[in-house]
């Protein structure tokens, strides 16, 4: 978690190592929804860098709250589109298997 203490709980810069685009955008995308943030946003230093800074900005919580919650959140939307896919999966070897 880097700085920001002078602006409150409300708003960090998080740095995750060893993530990149795909992390981010669908974290982003998810968090810069909820009507309590403020600001949603992340960068890529460099490219040679396997760094993503991931800010986040609310007057009305904690910023590292609407962290957690929003990788709840995907967590829950990864297992979602994980047993929607398994299920049409397994319904289509059913079906192939009656023909």
């Amino acid at each position: 978690m880097a700085g920001d203490e002078k602006n409150g709980d409300g708003s960090r810069t998080f740095v995750f190592m060893n993530e990149s685009h795909t992390l981010g955008n669908a974290l982003k995308t998810i968090i810069a929804r909820y009507p309590e943030v403020d600001f949603c946003g992340y960068t890529i230093p460099h490219p040679t860098e396997q760094k993503l800074h991931f800010r986040i900005q609310s007057h009305r919580e904690r910023a590292i709250d609407l962290l957690k919650r929003g990788l709840e959140d995907l967590e829950a939307l990864c297992d979602h589109t994980i047993e929607t896919f398994e299920k049409e999966i397994n319904s289509f070897n059913a079906k192939d298997v009656e023909i």
